[in-house]
């Protein structure tokens, strides 16, 4: 991965491309008021200025301080948005240093409701938006972005965003925020990185009624004029970007498997809630069962929710549990699904969709959770399903009944959609849940304990996914790769998490996390035969060599 120099005054030598007013226009060329006296007389940049020039470390506190008088997150990531659209290298300073402040407030759960209000909050186009306007041009539209080189694309069609369902073009905030993680949390440079919704409409009545909506006011377009359309767009990524790895996010569960399948072999690419979402639940197993000393292939899990993220945590456990020494057969049996008819099996009465069959058994149909606790006796319960109170009292107290250490995983996003909170799982298992979820909540005082829960995100996995995937240019994204990343961030637990309950690293180990992992994928691709890079001998310090660190160039 060819990180191009940054693009400050040392690039431009004694020739600058940009001068003026053009170089305070540039987020990744801005300085504001950090440009020194010697570069505002090269740049044309005095009494464009104020004449005060403040060190970096002082412009960090200023918009620190800025943050902090926001009356809340809505207003805090409209200012957060506004600087990275101005000044993109202190946007990063400020949220590397500030990181478990600053995700929550340009990811989840603030871009839920971010996205819930991008048409009103609406300020200044990032990404492409390509709509179904632009068939048959999208080549062209890709040739307009002012980037060259372009190496990582998130791309969504917002029919499923996060526990929200079908925004439509409100559902930017995703890739944008995904992004914007990419090179906070693993160093990607943003220079290379673009965000896209492809616009084919949105379901959602209010969202067309609405008088802010910023996408076509129309019914979804899908079947076959759906597929060409995806398929001109991937067609048209491998033609203007060839070395671009593409990131496949809330799509609904109709399209997200079969895109991945159709394309996973075409164009190195990968679907996070499948398969990041996947991981970084395994990897909160593997850390469990630090807590519980039990092993991998002696779980019994019951999802709550049958979609994409829960199946795809099913189909990484189940490749786990294979080279532990189960069959597949006996792996997919000790996966179990409730969706919103009841327990998922053979004879149940409806068509199932083609990835819950896999996981469809031979059992009597049992209609609510709770009577599936009691009937199946799972060590772990997992919460996919955007539902919020998915776990009651009555299920968190039979599964504790039923373990010692029980394992409660409550994943949905945004918070308003976890199925329950730190809170109830420790008070009703009596301090005895081993917790995490997908957004983040406070550490909680249980009779005299400190317990931390751990926050099950992505932000864990798909970063360093991504970086290793880039650093070694492969070809493919393999399953083997989120088996990797999930090994290595469980890996990277300290015993004094575990001690309080938390079975991931702290927020504050980002990026060595993300280096890590993105070690672990480029090792697979080497292994395997996919990278189309070189071996540099040491990866992990080629790749430390080549993160994108937020600060000013001279």
């Amino acid at each position: 991965m060819a990180i191009q120099p940054y693009l400050g005054l040392s690039a431009w030598g004694e020739t600058p491309q940009q001068r003026g007013a053009a170089v305070l226009a540039d987020p990744l060329l801005n300085k504001g008021t950090a440009f020194t006296d010697r570069e505002r007389d090269a740049l044309g940049l005095r009494g464009l200025l104020p004449p005060r020039v403040f060190t970096m470390d002082e412009q960090v506190q200023r918009s620190l301080g800025a943050v902090r008088r926001k009356q809340d997150n809505i207003e805090k990531y409209i200012y957060l948005t506004n600087l990275q659209n101005r000044n993109e290298v202190l946007f990063y300073r400020l949220v590397v240093e500030n990181i478990e402040e600053m995700v929550p407030l340009i990811y989840t759960p603030t871009v839920g409701e971010a996205c819930l209000q991008y048409g009103s909050i609406y300020r200044r186009p990032r990404g492409l938006f390509i709509s179904l306007k632009e068939r048959g041009r999208i080549a062209e539209i890709l040739r307009l972005w002012p980037h060259d080189g372009v190496r990582l694309i998130v791309v969504t069609d917002g029919e499923r965003i996060l526990g929200l369902g079908d925004l439509g073009a409100l559902g930017m905030g995703i890739p944008v925020g995904k992004l914007s993680l990419y090179t906070a949390c693993a160093g990607v440079h943003p220079y290379y990185t673009l965000p896209i919704t492809l616009d084919v409409g949105t379901d959602n009545e209010s969202l067309q009624q609405g008088p802010f909506y910023i996408g076509i006011n129309g019914h979804r377009t899908r079947g076959p004029a759906y597929d060409e359309f995806i398929e001109e767009f991937v067609a048209a990524v491998k033609t203007v970007f060839p070395k671009a790895l593409l990131q496949w996010e809330d799509f609904g569960n109709a399209n997200a498997f079969r895109l991945l399948n159709r394309y996973r072999h075409r164009i190195p690419s990968f679907n996070d809630d499948i398969q990041g979402t996947a991981s970084v639940a395994l990897a909160g197993l593997f850390g469990a069962l630090q807590i519980t000393g039990a092993t991998l292939s002696s779980q019994r899990i019951l999802f709550l929710g049958a979609g994409e993220a829960g199946t795809g945590i099913a189909d990484l456990y189940v490749t786990a549990a294979r080279a532990e020494g189960l069959s597949e057969a006996e792996a997919k049996g000790r996966c179990w699904f409730v969706d919103t008819k009841g327990l998922v099996v053979k004879n149940r009465g409806d068509v199932l969709a083609e990835h819950k069959v896999p996981y469809a058994h031979d059992h009597p149909f049992i209609p609510t959770l709770a009577e599936v606790v009691r009937a199946l006796k799972p060590t772990a319960l997992v919460g996919v399903s955007g539902t919020a109170g998915g776990f009651t009292r009555e299920i968190v107290e039979s599964m504790s009944a039923l373990n010692k250490r029980p394992i409660i995983f409550a994943l949905s996003n945004p918070t308003s959609k976890a199925e329950c909170t730190a809170e109830q799982a420790y008070t009703w298992s009596k301090g005895r849940a081993v917790f995490a979820s997908g957004s983040p909540f406070a550490p909680v005082e249980y009779e005299g304990r400190r317990l931390v829960p751990g926050q099950g995100n992505n932000i864990y996995i798909f970063p360093g996914v991504g970086l290793g995937a880039l650093a070694s240019e492969a070809a493919e994204v393999t399953d083997e790769m989120f088996l990797a990343a999930a090994r290595t961030l469980a890996g990277l637990v300290q015993p004094e998490d575990l001690a309080v309950g938390r079975i991931y690293p702290p927020l504050t180990k980002i990026r060595e996390v993300s280096l890590r992992i993105a070690a672990a994928v480029a090792d697979v691709a080497h292994r395997a035969r996919l990278a189309r890079a070189p071996h540099p001998g040491d990866l992990a310090e080629d790749i430390r060599g080549r993160m994108f660190v937020p600060k000013y160039r001279d």
